[in-house]
């Protein structure tokens, strides 16, 4: 483990005891939003919904000149 340099030095007791106190603590941090959908999600699904569209406006063009013509 690398050490770094920091403006506080460790000063030790030469004579009587050492006490550590270690206690884990909760760290709240703020909330994150995160997108229920990417932007480029969202892209892919109107190209492909824009691509649907076209194809059933020319199906019903297509089914509109096969009953003129019958």
């Amino acid at each position: 483990m690398a050490e770094t340099k920091s403006m506080f030095r460790e000063v030790l007791p030469k004579q009587g005891q050492l006490y550590v106190e270690d206690i884990t603590t909760m760290v709240l941090c703020k909330p994150r939003l995160l997108p229920l959908k990417s932007l480029t999600l969202e892209k892919l699904e109107k190209m492909q919904q824009a691509a649907q569209d076209t194809i059933r406006q020319q199906e019903m063009t297509e089914k509109e000149q096969r009953q003129v013509t019958h």
